[in-house]
């Protein structure tokens, strides 16, 4: 085994121009109508597991298995929910975590037009 990394498959995947090809180049199947839904959020939920792997001393055969497994599982989280159930990108967690106020807000230098008006 080699100290370097294998970039057969990830210079290709780095260098692709859409999700339909990333699919394409890792041999997984999947449905155009939730590939159109949740391509942003597929592909930004295979980099967050991606990011975790690591690909030095691996042979290129089993560097392009695990993108293969990452792609299909991020794949299928999509599948069974939504991008909103998912909350991949951090304005939809932000989102969550932000509580609800049903009031309007007042910008705090807020002078009433009758106080001026004296």
């Amino acid at each position: 085994m080699s100290d370097t990394p294998a970039t057969g498959i990830l210079e290709r995947l780095n260098a692709a121009a859409s999700a339909e090809e990333f699919f394409s180049l890792l041999g997984v199947d999947y449905d155009s109508k939730i590939l159109h839904v949740a391509r942003l959020h597929i592909l930004g939920r295979m980099g967050q597991h991606l990011a975790k792997e690591q690909f030095v001393g691996v042979s290129e055969p089993e560097v392009k298995a695990r993108c293969k497994a990452i792609l299909e599982q991020a794949y299928a989280d999509f599948v069974v929910s939504s991008p909103i159930d998912q909350r991949v990108f951090k304005v939809l967690k932000d989102a969550v975590a932000e509580p609800k106020n049903t009031e309007p807000r007042r910008p705090a230098a807020f002078v009433p037009l009758t106080v001026l008006m004296k």
